[in-house]
């Protein structure tokens, strides 16, 4: 394992390090936080920077619009990003960090020509329609329906958990084709257009007062074949490589803004009184061991992170560093919001900023970690990868419940 930078990589940083600091500060406000028109508009306008200067998809293939960069090329971008507190993928995320390289992995010329580009631009926006109402979180229990009618598709049935649905082009749809085969060999991997007749698209209002999740319902959806990826049946495989994309990638912008919050939080300790000694939270010596335990965590994460980048860069799979980093990392973002909740006490109820203080983005975050734990394989479902391949314990025996 190598943790050193090379001297390109160093010139890299620099490179662009330098073109943060002259692009950043001419960027318009960030929208409200529940306007997903403006939001799309300011993230695909972020996009379409990136990719004039050359940085949008660095880790793509040269052909299809990257610079082929290395993984620990990829880290310094995303490292550099958070510690300038730049903008993320935003609405772009599915198109980009799943829709995008399954597509290009898996689709055909003609799919790869009409979407990657545009993606890469920041031209089209995606959403990912896999979960289901009943299926929980059994992906293969999926039940929304595709049958075959010539050189189309007739889509029915409902998704849920649908981030930026109402602002979303294209969304990667997971079918059932054959419901006589078993569960895991009868689905399919379709394209579909969100302007299809049929398609319905309903917000779902979150703790935080945020809409990001839709529900989708589906009525007699006609969708092309031309549009279906891969062969018919073999959903369920090229899912496996989307949520591949997603595990590999989705936690480390997270983990940025992580470090970020934690370097925040340290200041809004400096600045929250406690009511009765009207001393700073920060000169509490539990809140300053909790902070200190947290950093040196995240530190540990983060050299975990270039660990497996390491592997990824000699042509390894780090399958274990992978569930090990989601695991603590998840569950280390959510100690970090409990402890910002006993900070601010009775002021983490409100979402709303105290005064002079940036206080209400931990009270926002609090309520949307929860899900980081079940998003991407739960914690459960990690322990049992962990045990299981890299510990070498048995399977858990299967539960059978009698009849009758």
């Amino acid at each position: 394992m190598d943790l050193r930078h090379s001297d390109a990589d160093i010139a890299f940083r620099d490179e662009l390090r330098a073109w943060l600091a002259a692009t950043l500060p001419t960027l318009p406000p960030e929208p409200d936080r529940d306007d997903w028109t403006a939001h799309r508009a300011y993230c695909g306008a972020w996009q379409r920077r990136l990719f004039d200067a050359g940085y949008a998809g660095l880790d793509w293939p040269i052909e299809w619009g990257g610079r082929g960069a290395t993984p620990t090329r990829q880290l310094i971008f995303l490292s550099e990003l958070a510690h300038a507190d730049a903008p993320y993928v935003g609405t772009n995320f599915v198109g980009l960090l799943h829709a995008g390289p399954t597509l290009m992995v898996e689709g055909t010329d003609e799919q790869r020509a009409q979407h990657v580009p545009a993606i890469l631009r920041g031209e089209q926006v995606w959403c990912q329609g896999f979960s289901e109402p009943d299926a929980g979180s059994d992906l293969a229990s999926l039940r929304t329906g595709a049958v075959r009618d010539g050189d189309s598709y007739r889509v029915t049935g409902r998704k849920v958990w649908t981030s930026h649905a109402m602002v979303a082009d294209y969304c990667e749809l997971l079918v059932r084709t054959d419901p006589s085969a078993r569960k895991h060999r009868g689905i399919s991997w379709l394209i579909l257009p969100m302007d299809a007749p049929g398609v319905s698209v309903r917000p779902i209002k979150t703790a935080a007062g945020t809409s990001e999740f839709c529900e989708l319902v589906l009525d007699d959806v006609p969708i092309p074949v031309a549009n279906r990826v891969g062969a018919e049946g073999d959903g369920w495989r090229i899912a496996m490589t989307t949520l591949g994309f997603e595990r590999g990638t989705a936690w480390i912008g997270d983990m940025m803004t992580t470090r970020t919050l934690l370097r925040n939080l340290v200041g809004v300790a400096r600045q929250t009184s406690d009511g009765a000694t009207k001393s700073s939270a920060w000169s509490d010596t539990h809140v300053q061991s909790e902070l200190a335990r947290l950093a040196a965590e995240i530190d540990g994460l983060w050299a975990l992170t270039y660990r497996n980048v390491s592997e990824a860069t000699s042509g390894l799979v780090p399958e274990r560093g992978a569930s090990v980093l989601k695991l603590r990392f998840t569950e280390c973002r959510q100690r970090l919001d409990d402890v910002a909740a006993d900070i601010l006490g009775r002021a983490s109820l409100t979402l709303d900023d105290l005064p002079g203080v940036a206080s209400g983005r931990f009270s926002v975050d609090r309520l949307t970690t929860l899900a980081f734990t079940i998003a991407a394989g739960t914690s459960q479902i990690q322990r049992n990868i962990l045990a299981e391949r890299a510990l070498g314990l048995p399977k858990e025996p299967e539960v059978r419940i009698p009849c009758g």
